[in-house]
Protein backbone atom coordinates (compact mmCIF):
# COMPACT_ATOMS: atom_id res chain seq x y z
CA UNK A 1 0.00 0.00 0.00
CA UNK A 2 1.61 3.77 -0.87
CA UNK A 3 0.98 6.57 1.49
CA UNK A 4 -1.72 8.63 0.78
CA UNK A 5 0.44 11.68 1.38
CA UNK A 6 0.95 14.40 -0.93
CA UNK A 7 3.58 17.14 -1.49
CA UNK A 8 5.09 19.55 -2.97
CA UNK A 9 3.57 21.94 -5.70
CA UNK A 10 0.90 21.17 -7.97
CA UNK A 11 1.32 20.86 -11.93
CA UNK A 12 -0.18 24.55 -11.95
CA UNK A 13 1.95 25.65 -9.84
CA UNK A 14 5.78 24.72 -11.47
CA UNK A 15 7.33 26.60 -13.94
CA UNK A 16 6.24 26.28 -17.69
CA UNK A 17 9.58 25.85 -19.91
CA UNK A 18 8.03 26.68 -23.39
CA UNK A 19 5.28 27.95 -25.07
CA UNK A 20 4.41 30.54 -27.99
CA UNK A 21 2.99 34.13 -27.16
CA UNK A 22 0.95 35.32 -29.86
CA UNK A 23 0.57 38.32 -28.97
CA UNK A 24 4.23 38.89 -28.67
CA UNK A 25 4.91 36.56 -31.66
CA UNK A 26 7.95 35.10 -29.67
CA UNK A 27 9.05 31.54 -28.40
CA UNK A 28 9.38 32.32 -24.41
CA UNK A 29 11.56 29.88 -22.39
CA UNK A 30 12.73 29.47 -19.39
CA UNK A 31 16.48 30.50 -19.27
CA UNK A 32 18.34 27.52 -18.14
CA UNK A 33 21.78 29.02 -17.64
CA UNK A 34 20.39 30.91 -14.99
CA UNK A 35 18.52 28.35 -12.90
CA UNK A 36 18.49 27.79 -9.85
CA UNK A 37 19.58 31.40 -8.93
CA UNK A 38 17.34 33.05 -10.89
CA UNK A 39 13.75 32.16 -12.80
CA UNK A 40 13.93 34.62 -15.80
CA UNK A 41 12.09 34.10 -19.37
CA UNK A 42 13.12 34.84 -22.66
CA UNK A 43 11.54 35.84 -25.92
CA UNK A 44 12.95 33.94 -28.78
CA UNK A 45 11.50 36.17 -31.75
CA UNK A 46 14.12 34.98 -34.51
CA UNK A 47 15.64 31.73 -36.11
CA UNK A 48 18.82 32.93 -34.85
CA UNK A 49 17.72 33.74 -31.63
CA UNK A 50 16.88 30.65 -30.82
CA UNK A 51 19.42 28.74 -32.65
CA UNK A 52 21.78 30.44 -30.20
CA UNK A 53 19.77 29.29 -27.00
CA UNK A 54 20.08 25.96 -28.40
CA UNK A 55 23.78 26.31 -28.91
CA UNK A 56 24.69 27.60 -25.41
CA UNK A 57 21.78 25.78 -23.86
CA UNK A 58 19.32 27.95 -22.27
CA UNK A 59 16.93 25.74 -23.62
CA UNK A 60 17.99 22.22 -23.24
CA UNK A 61 16.79 18.30 -23.53
CA UNK A 62 15.81 16.57 -26.28
CA UNK A 63 12.22 17.11 -26.19
CA UNK A 64 12.43 20.59 -25.58
CA UNK A 65 15.35 21.46 -28.31
CA UNK A 66 12.63 19.80 -30.79
CA UNK A 67 9.79 21.96 -29.67
CA UNK A 68 12.51 24.90 -30.10
CA UNK A 69 13.52 23.82 -33.45
CA UNK A 70 9.77 23.63 -34.93
CA UNK A 71 8.72 27.23 -33.24
CA UNK A 72 12.39 28.40 -34.61
CA UNK A 73 11.32 27.05 -38.12
CA UNK A 74 8.62 29.19 -38.23
CA UNK A 75 10.06 32.35 -37.11
CA UNK A 76 12.48 32.05 -39.77
CA UNK A 77 10.55 31.40 -42.32
CA UNK A 78 8.69 34.22 -41.31
CA UNK A 79 11.28 36.74 -40.68
CA UNK A 80 12.40 35.95 -44.38
CA UNK A 81 9.39 37.81 -45.62
CA UNK A 82 8.55 35.66 -48.31
CA UNK A 83 5.68 36.58 -51.23
CA UNK A 84 5.07 33.53 -52.52
CA UNK A 85 4.61 29.89 -51.59
CA UNK A 86 7.70 28.94 -53.44
CA UNK A 87 9.65 31.37 -51.48
CA UNK A 88 8.45 30.43 -48.09
CA UNK A 89 9.09 26.58 -49.53
CA UNK A 90 12.92 28.40 -50.22
CA UNK A 91 13.00 30.01 -46.63
CA UNK A 92 11.80 27.14 -44.38
CA UNK A 93 14.77 24.83 -45.63
CA UNK A 94 17.33 27.64 -45.23
CA UNK A 95 16.04 27.65 -41.53
CA UNK A 96 15.43 24.03 -40.96
CA UNK A 97 18.78 23.39 -42.63
CA UNK A 98 20.65 25.93 -40.28
CA UNK A 99 18.93 25.04 -37.04
CA UNK A 100 20.10 21.26 -37.62
CA UNK A 101 23.54 22.94 -36.82
CA UNK A 102 22.92 24.08 -32.91
CA UNK A 103 23.45 20.59 -31.78
CA UNK A 104 24.06 17.36 -33.25
CA UNK A 105 23.19 14.74 -31.06
CA UNK A 106 19.57 15.06 -29.79
CA UNK A 107 17.77 13.48 -32.83
CA UNK A 108 14.14 15.52 -31.68
CA UNK A 109 15.85 18.34 -33.48
CA UNK A 110 15.90 17.08 -36.74
CA UNK A 111 12.33 14.92 -36.33
CA UNK A 112 10.58 18.26 -35.42
CA UNK A 113 12.25 20.07 -38.33
CA UNK A 114 11.50 17.53 -40.81
CA UNK A 115 7.91 17.82 -39.81
CA UNK A 116 7.50 21.26 -40.06
CA UNK A 117 8.99 20.41 -43.49
CA UNK A 118 6.32 17.91 -44.24
CA UNK A 119 3.49 20.07 -43.15
CA UNK A 120 4.49 22.80 -45.68
CA UNK A 121 5.09 20.25 -48.06
CA UNK A 122 0.91 18.91 -47.29
CA UNK A 123 -0.76 22.49 -47.71
CA UNK A 124 -3.08 22.56 -50.03
CA UNK A 125 -1.98 24.11 -53.91
CA UNK A 126 -4.40 26.45 -53.51
CA UNK A 127 -3.52 28.20 -50.15
CA UNK A 128 -1.53 31.66 -50.27
CA UNK A 129 1.94 32.47 -47.69
CA UNK A 130 -0.07 33.86 -44.47
CA UNK A 131 -2.56 30.80 -44.76
CA UNK A 132 1.07 27.89 -44.84
CA UNK A 133 2.59 30.17 -42.03
CA UNK A 134 -0.45 29.59 -40.00
CA UNK A 135 -0.30 25.89 -40.39
CA UNK A 136 3.36 25.99 -39.81
CA UNK A 137 2.77 28.06 -36.16
CA UNK A 138 0.19 25.03 -35.63
CA UNK A 139 2.31 22.39 -36.39
CA UNK A 140 4.41 23.69 -33.68
CA UNK A 141 1.61 23.70 -31.41
CA UNK A 142 1.09 20.07 -32.08
CA UNK A 143 4.65 19.35 -31.43
CA UNK A 144 4.22 20.69 -28.20
CA UNK A 145 0.89 19.64 -27.06
CA UNK A 146 2.31 15.91 -28.35
CA UNK A 147 4.86 16.25 -26.21
CA UNK A 148 2.81 17.19 -22.87
CA UNK A 149 0.54 14.10 -23.61
CA UNK A 150 3.62 11.57 -24.29
CA UNK A 151 5.35 12.81 -21.21
CA UNK A 152 2.04 12.07 -18.61
CA UNK A 153 2.38 8.59 -20.65
CA UNK A 154 5.73 7.83 -20.23
CA UNK A 155 5.58 8.50 -16.46
CA UNK A 156 2.68 6.50 -15.69
CA UNK A 157 4.01 3.50 -17.86
CA UNK A 158 6.90 4.34 -15.56
CA UNK A 159 5.31 4.63 -12.31
CA UNK A 160 3.94 0.56 -13.13
CA UNK A 161 7.46 -0.61 -12.95
CA UNK A 162 8.45 1.03 -9.47
CA UNK A 163 7.20 0.39 -5.61
CA UNK A 164 6.42 3.43 -3.14
CA UNK A 165 9.28 4.44 -0.43
CA UNK A 166 12.47 3.40 -3.51
CA UNK A 167 15.26 5.41 -3.52
CA UNK A 168 15.45 6.27 -6.84
CA UNK A 169 18.93 7.51 -8.82
CA UNK A 170 18.80 10.01 -11.99
CA UNK A 171 21.17 11.59 -14.01
CA UNK A 172 21.91 15.18 -15.94
CA UNK A 173 18.54 16.63 -15.87
CA UNK A 174 14.81 14.94 -17.73
CA UNK A 175 12.52 16.80 -15.91
CA UNK A 176 10.11 19.03 -17.08
CA UNK A 177 13.07 21.70 -17.67
CA UNK A 178 13.91 19.49 -20.89
CA UNK A 179 10.49 18.89 -22.32
CA UNK A 180 7.41 20.79 -22.11
CA UNK A 181 5.49 19.54 -19.18
CA UNK A 182 6.17 16.40 -16.66
CA UNK A 183 9.89 15.34 -18.30
CA UNK A 184 10.87 11.80 -18.74
CA UNK A 185 12.88 10.38 -16.38
CA UNK A 186 11.64 12.68 -13.93
CA UNK A 187 7.76 12.14 -15.08
CA UNK A 188 7.17 8.79 -12.48
CA UNK A 189 8.85 11.00 -9.33
CA UNK A 190 6.71 13.76 -10.35
CA UNK A 191 3.47 11.83 -10.66
CA UNK A 192 4.49 9.19 -7.74
CA UNK A 193 4.68 12.31 -5.55
CA UNK A 194 1.46 13.58 -6.66
CA UNK A 195 -0.24 10.13 -5.71
CA UNK A 196 1.85 9.66 -2.58
CA UNK A 197 4.76 6.72 -3.43
CA UNK A 198 6.81 8.69 -1.55
CA UNK A 199 10.67 8.48 -3.14
CA UNK A 200 13.85 9.30 -2.20
CA UNK A 201 15.48 10.44 -4.83
CA UNK A 202 19.70 11.08 -5.21
CA UNK A 203 20.25 13.44 -8.19
CA UNK A 204 24.15 13.42 -9.19
CA UNK A 205 25.23 16.83 -9.86
CA UNK A 206 26.39 15.83 -13.50
CA UNK A 207 29.80 17.07 -14.08
CA UNK A 208 30.98 19.61 -15.54
CA UNK A 209 27.49 21.68 -16.20
CA UNK A 210 25.95 20.48 -13.59
CA UNK A 211 22.36 19.96 -14.59
CA UNK A 212 22.07 17.61 -12.18
CA UNK A 213 22.94 20.19 -9.11
CA UNK A 214 21.17 23.55 -11.17
CA UNK A 215 18.49 21.65 -12.56
CA UNK A 216 17.16 18.42 -11.20
CA UNK A 217 17.56 19.26 -7.68
CA UNK A 218 15.86 22.91 -8.23
CA UNK A 219 12.98 20.51 -10.24
CA UNK A 220 12.17 18.31 -7.51
CA UNK A 221 12.43 20.85 -4.35
CA UNK A 222 10.02 22.94 -5.71
CA UNK A 223 7.66 19.46 -6.11
CA UNK A 224 8.52 18.70 -2.39
CA UNK A 225 9.92 15.44 -3.53
CA UNK A 226 12.86 14.20 -0.79
CA UNK A 227 15.72 14.87 -2.41
CA UNK A 228 19.95 13.91 -1.65
CA UNK A 229 22.15 15.66 -4.37
CA UNK A 230 25.72 13.97 -4.53
CA UNK A 231 28.58 14.56 -6.61
CA UNK A 232 28.87 12.16 -9.82
CA UNK A 233 31.48 9.41 -8.54
CA UNK A 234 29.25 8.99 -5.12
CA UNK A 235 27.20 6.67 -7.26
CA UNK A 236 28.97 3.19 -6.59
CA UNK A 237 29.55 4.06 -2.89
CA UNK A 238 25.03 4.62 -2.89
CA UNK A 239 24.33 1.50 -4.69
CA UNK A 240 27.00 -0.69 -2.16
CA UNK A 241 25.17 0.64 0.51
CA UNK A 242 21.66 -0.38 -0.46
CA UNK A 243 19.50 3.23 -1.13
CA UNK A 244 19.24 2.91 -4.83
CA UNK A 245 16.76 0.43 -6.11
CA UNK A 246 16.46 1.86 -9.52
CA UNK A 247 18.14 4.01 -11.50
CA UNK A 248 16.27 6.22 -14.13
CA UNK A 249 17.73 7.85 -17.05
CA UNK A 250 16.66 10.37 -19.95
CA UNK A 251 17.92 9.91 -23.32
CA UNK A 252 18.78 11.72 -26.31
CA UNK A 253 19.48 9.62 -28.76
CA UNK A 254 18.46 5.64 -29.29
CA UNK A 255 19.66 3.77 -32.20
CA UNK A 256 17.60 0.72 -33.36
CA UNK A 257 19.50 -1.50 -31.39
CA UNK A 258 18.76 0.43 -28.05
CA UNK A 259 22.02 1.62 -27.83
CA UNK A 260 21.42 4.57 -26.01
CA UNK A 261 22.71 8.33 -26.04
CA UNK A 262 22.23 10.29 -23.26
CA UNK A 263 24.61 12.72 -20.74
CA UNK A 264 28.42 12.25 -20.33
CA UNK A 265 28.49 9.74 -17.44
CA UNK A 266 25.32 7.05 -17.80
CA UNK A 267 27.09 4.57 -19.39
CA UNK A 268 29.14 4.40 -15.94
CA UNK A 269 25.65 4.53 -14.10
CA UNK A 270 24.52 1.62 -16.55
CA UNK A 271 27.73 -0.38 -15.80
CA UNK A 272 27.90 0.03 -11.58
CA UNK A 273 23.81 -0.69 -11.62
CA UNK A 274 24.53 -3.82 -13.56
CA UNK A 275 27.26 -4.71 -10.98
CA UNK A 276 24.60 -4.22 -8.33
CA UNK A 277 21.68 -6.05 -9.90
CA UNK A 278 19.76 -3.13 -9.59
CA UNK A 279 17.34 -2.21 -12.73
CA UNK A 280 18.64 0.44 -15.04
CA UNK A 281 15.43 2.34 -16.98
CA UNK A 282 16.03 4.42 -19.91
CA UNK A 283 12.70 7.08 -20.31
CA UNK A 284 12.13 9.22 -23.34
CA UNK A 285 9.38 9.40 -26.52
CA UNK A 286 9.07 7.66 -29.74
CA UNK A 287 10.34 10.24 -31.42
CA UNK A 288 13.72 9.88 -29.78
CA UNK A 289 14.62 6.39 -31.07
CA UNK A 290 16.10 6.79 -34.66
CA UNK A 291 15.42 3.75 -36.71
CA UNK A 292 18.40 4.56 -39.09
CA UNK A 293 20.80 4.51 -36.87
CA UNK A 294 21.78 0.48 -36.15
CA UNK A 295 23.90 1.18 -33.26
CA UNK A 296 25.05 3.25 -31.12
CA UNK A 297 28.88 3.83 -33.22
CA UNK A 298 26.29 5.52 -35.54
CA UNK A 299 25.16 8.17 -33.23
CA UNK A 300 27.48 11.77 -33.42
CA UNK A 301 28.52 12.79 -30.27
CA UNK A 302 29.24 16.19 -29.84
CA UNK A 303 32.16 18.17 -27.86
CA UNK A 304 32.24 20.79 -25.73
CA UNK A 305 34.38 23.90 -25.18
CA UNK A 306 37.78 22.76 -22.48
CA UNK A 307 36.24 25.96 -20.58
CA UNK A 308 33.66 24.07 -19.56
CA UNK A 309 35.92 21.91 -16.80
CA UNK A 310 38.30 24.07 -16.27
CA UNK A 311 36.72 27.75 -15.66
CA UNK A 312 32.94 28.16 -16.15
CA UNK A 313 31.45 27.78 -12.88
CA UNK A 314 34.48 28.72 -10.75
CA UNK A 315 35.91 31.80 -9.57
CA UNK A 316 38.78 30.98 -10.36
CA UNK A 317 39.97 28.38 -12.70
CA UNK A 318 40.44 25.17 -11.19
CA UNK A 319 43.02 23.89 -13.65
CA UNK A 320 46.38 24.74 -15.14
CA UNK A 321 46.21 27.08 -18.07
CA UNK A 322 46.81 25.49 -21.74
CA UNK A 323 45.68 21.99 -19.73
CA UNK A 324 44.31 19.53 -22.64
CA UNK A 325 40.50 18.68 -22.30
CA UNK A 326 38.18 15.72 -23.28
CA UNK A 327 34.98 17.21 -22.96
CA UNK A 328 32.16 15.13 -24.67
CA UNK A 329 28.33 15.94 -24.17
CA UNK A 330 27.35 12.20 -24.27
CA UNK A 331 28.31 8.82 -23.81
CA UNK A 332 26.69 5.24 -25.15
CA UNK A 333 25.00 3.04 -22.71
CA UNK A 334 24.50 -0.60 -25.05
CA UNK A 335 21.54 -2.11 -25.09
CA UNK A 336 22.63 -5.25 -22.82
CA UNK A 337 23.37 -2.87 -19.89
CA UNK A 338 19.22 -0.92 -20.14
CA UNK A 339 16.61 -2.88 -18.62
CA UNK A 340 13.92 -1.51 -20.07
CA UNK A 341 13.13 1.52 -22.77
CA UNK A 342 9.81 3.21 -21.45
CA UNK A 343 8.31 5.06 -23.88
CA UNK A 344 4.58 6.97 -24.41
CA UNK A 345 3.54 3.86 -26.04
CA UNK A 346 4.62 1.16 -23.51
CA UNK A 347 7.55 -0.42 -21.84
CA UNK A 348 10.03 -1.87 -24.40
CA UNK A 349 12.01 -5.00 -23.82
CA UNK A 350 14.96 -6.93 -25.11
CA UNK A 351 15.50 -7.69 -28.05
CA UNK A 352 15.15 -3.82 -28.68
CA UNK A 353 15.52 -3.97 -32.10
CA UNK A 354 11.90 -6.10 -32.65
CA UNK A 355 10.46 -4.02 -29.83
CA UNK A 356 11.21 -0.24 -30.56
CA UNK A 357 10.64 -0.98 -34.16
CA UNK A 358 7.30 -2.22 -33.26
CA UNK A 359 6.60 0.58 -31.13
CA UNK A 360 7.80 3.36 -33.60
CA UNK A 361 6.44 2.31 -36.58
CA UNK A 362 3.13 0.72 -35.08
Amino acid sequence: MKKKKKGGNTMEDRLRPNWFDREAGALRIVDQTLLPGKVQYRELKTAEEVWTAIRILQVRGAPAIGVAAAYGAYLGAREKNPQSPQELEKALGETCAYLKTSRPTAVNLAWALSRMEKCLAACPHEWDVSARLDALLQEADSILQEDEEQNLSIARHGLSLLQPGMGLLTHCNAGELATSRWGTALGPILLGQQEGYGFHVYADETRPLLQGGRLTAFELCRAGVDVTLQCDNMAASLMAAGKVQAVLVGCDRVARSGDTANKIGTLSLAILARHYGIPFYVLGPTSTVDLSCESGKDIPIEERPGEEITSLWYRQPMAPQGVKTYNPAFDVTPAPLISAIITEKGVAQAPFTDSLTAMVQG
